[in-house]
């Protein structure tokens, strides 16, 4: 196909492109150029240009929803960016979001019969959403309380996270070449890293934070990032480069990049002998489970069975997302691989639980078997090819799914993206999120953003330009956004037996069977699309200057300071300039979680669809807190609908379902139980007003 032709035939199938375009120009503009930047015009356009650029991977159903989405703010403040960043990440991934709500309301279309509906995605929840680490809390701590490690099982197994001259050995420096910066990463086991750099793994006497950057970056400073670079490879660790948008662009990795959409949906045909005999046959569209019995608000995923094989935040926060719209999501790890001990209040949230090792322990295997047996979708957020290994990639998924006569959804989240593609030559590299902002030129981004004026004097020169990481995991947010969507367009896919080229052109049409439909992203597609849609506007840059020049001391911030660092002083700046942001009642939710022994608050979804729940059904537990490791008995209605007490509401109870009441009643929504009912049962269902008094 054309690209005039794929350009024309996204027209037709979604017309409402045009006036997207139409309304976010006439939203920046009056009778006199308007001066306020505006985030949901350009949240607007960023959508126009998400379905342009994944038009092949969506089917016309989806992108014919895309007529219902309204974009609007909690506070009615939200239309102006909260993040001191150049870069246009709360429209991106509005945007996102925007199609991610597109595919639920087309599956519940299919399922339920539902017609259109309302879509509302809100920009003030989208920004909690990418800065949720830093917003979620257990019984009033967040990430920064130095007391939440008593709290939260330990599974920082390598010290990679808890002591700061390890940690250190993921972050920026300068190399011997003036001018040049490599990111190290030592991942979640520091020892590699430093001594690759002729380093001790522990130095006790060293904690104070700039003398350890002083330290480790006088080592890094011995070395060319050509040099580190073939160290690495050596030693098989995580590290790039800084360079800039153009710079990466330049590379063959970026070309083969810039050639993919965000993301994939493609039918995964495994080369050689088909894995049996009646894979030959067509494949008849997938039913989704029933609906569930008189439920006035179902989910999109009623039914729907996720593993989820994936630490830190962009996978699994494919699966929180998912969670959300209904599926059942079962996170797998195993009790000998380390995690960041935090985001697991963060990400875990909506999920079951275990642990199994599939590496060693022929039973887990058998145990892992017999839930493969029986899910639509694997979500795989390890380095390409690992799962392959194991023998759960999508070609052996392929033949189970032949064996079984059911289809799955494959879903893989990645640094570099490009798996299988020609010039794609990082696609096999190690890589996190402050990689893929260093390779892509965030990074470099908002270091050009943070030289203010303010950094010298007229009499002075220009101070030398130098990358600085962006404030929390956004391009983990994003990335896992992208993942969820890809998920919901698979399932879709599934449903009605599509295998056309998106857009609905029947020119591509394959006749062959689909097994695995094979979903693909990248932080680094996360962050071209984010690139591509270019920096704010001067004026609004200069804006963000002046509102965050404050006594949080973020433009004084350089490119050795920690992504820690970073984040902790753009959430203090923003607590001062976006004070709305931080409304609790208006912005988060609250529930009782069993598997923490507290209450955890975590941010509201972005996502509303009238017609349809979107919402999760239990609060976060840790990683392998369910000892079960079944699809059967899941507590479908531990808290309701969770919902913080918006202004003009009268006081909301949080629905809990306790151990031992067999589903059949829920203290916090009754109104014939006492206070202190709820305070002998911990304190498990409690009203909002009483928390927030």
């Amino acid at each position: 196909m054309s690209q005039q032709g794929g350009l024309l035939t996204a027209l037709r199938c979604w017309p409402r492109i045009t006036t997207f375009k139409r309304e976010a120009e006439s939203a920046s503009q009056g009778p006199q150029q308007r001066a306020k930047h505006s985030v949901v015009a350009g949240a607007k356009d960023a959508l126009a240009k998400l379905c342009l650029a994944c038009r092949t991977e969506l089917p016309e159903a989806i992108l014919a929803f895309a007529d219902a989405v309204e974009i609007t703010s909690a506070s009615g403040k939200g239309d102006e960016v909260h993040f001191p960043c150049p870069l246009r990440e709360q429209e991106a991934v509005t945007a996102i979001k925007a199609l991610e709500a597109c595919a639920a309301a087309a599956i519940a279309q299919l399922r339920y019969g539902m017609e259109s509906k309302k879509i509302r995605i809100d920009v003030d929840r989208v920004s909690a959403f990418l800065m949720s680490a830093y917003l979620t809390t257990l019984d009033g701590m967040d990430k920064a309380d130095p007391r939440i490690r008593e709290r939260i099982p330990d599974t920082d197994l390598n010290q990679a996270q808890s002591v700061l001259y390890r940690r250190m050995s993921a972050n920026l420096y300068r190399t011997k070449n003036r001018g040049e910066y490599y990111h190290i990463h030592g991942s979640l086991d520091a020892d590699v890293t430093l001594e690759m750099l002729g380093l001790p793994k522990n130095n006790p006497s060293m904690t104070d934070y700039r003398s350890i950057i002083d330290y480790i970056e006088s080592a890094v400073m011995q070395h060319s990032a050509a040099e580190l670079d073939s160290l690495n490879v050596a030693h098989r660790q995580a590290g790039i480069q800084a360079l800039t948008w153009a710079q990466f662009k330049a590379t063959s990795h970026g070309k083969a990049l810039l050639q993919l959409p965000p993301f994939t949906v493609q039918p995964h045909h495994p080369g050689g002998e088909n894995p049996c005999s009646h894979e030959q046959q067509p494949i008849p569209p997938l039913q989704f489970p029933p609906a569930p019995p008189s439920s006035a608000e179902p989910s999109a995923l009623h039914g729907i069975k996720v593993l989820e094989l994936c630490r830190i935040i962009a996978g699994p926060t494919i699966g929180r997302s998912l969670a959300a719209h209904g599926a059942k999501v079962l996170k797998v790890t195993a009790p000998h691989l380390p995690d960041v001990p935090f985001f697991q209040l963060d990400v875990n949230t909506g999920k079951h639980a275990i642990h199994l090792d599939l590496r060693n322990s022929a039973a887990d295997r058998a145990t892992f078997d017999a839930l493969l047996a029986d899910a639509d979708v694997l979500i795989d957020g390890y380095r390409p090819g690992a799962l392959a290994r194991l023998g759960y990639g999508p070609s052996q998924l392929a033949a189970l799914a032949a064996r079984r006569g059911r289809a799955f959804v494959y879903v893989a989240e990645d640094c570099f993206g490009g798996t299988g593609r020609p010039g794609a030559e990082w696609a096999a590299r190690r890589g996190w999120q402050q990689i893929a902002d260093c390779a892509t030129g965030v990074a470099w981004a908002q270091g050009a953003f943070m030289m203010s004026d303010q950094d010298r004097d007229q009499d002075q020169q220009e101070p030398e330009p130098e990358p600085v990481v962006p404030p929390f995991p956004m391009s983990d947010y994003g990335t896992g956004a992208l993942g969820s969507l890809a998920a919901l367009a698979g399932l879709y896919r599934r449903a009605t037996a599509d295998h056309s080229q998106g857009g609905g052109s029947s020119s591509s049409f394959s006749s062959r069977p689909v097994w695995v439909w094979e979903c693909r992203t990248s932080l680094c597609q996360y962050d071209a699309f984010l690139m591509g849609l270019g920096l704010l506007p001067a004026g609004e840059r200069a804006r963000l200057r002046r509102a965050h020049d404050n006594e949080a001391g973020f433009f004084a911030l350089r490119h050795s300071d920690s992504v820690d660092e970073v984040g902790r002083r753009a959430l203090a700046s923003m607590r001062r300039a976006v004070p709305y942001l931080f409304d609790e009642r208006r912005m988060m939710c609250e529930a009782w979680s069993e598997g923490f022994g507290g209450w955890i608050r975590w941010p509201k979804e972005a996502v509303q669809i009238d017609g349809l729940r979107v919402g999760h059904v239990r609060a976060a537990r840790p990683n392998g807190w369910d000892k079960v490791a079944s699809w059967d008995g899941w507590e479908e209605e531990e808290i309701g609908e969770v919902r913080g007490m918006q202004e003009g509401e009268e006081t909301e109870k949080v629905a809990l379902v306790l151990p031992g009441d067999n589903g059949q009643h829920s203290h916090g929504a009754c109104a014939e139980c006492t206070k202190e009912e709820r305070r002998q049962t911990r304190g498990r269902a409690r009203l909002v007003d009483d928390l927030a008094g």
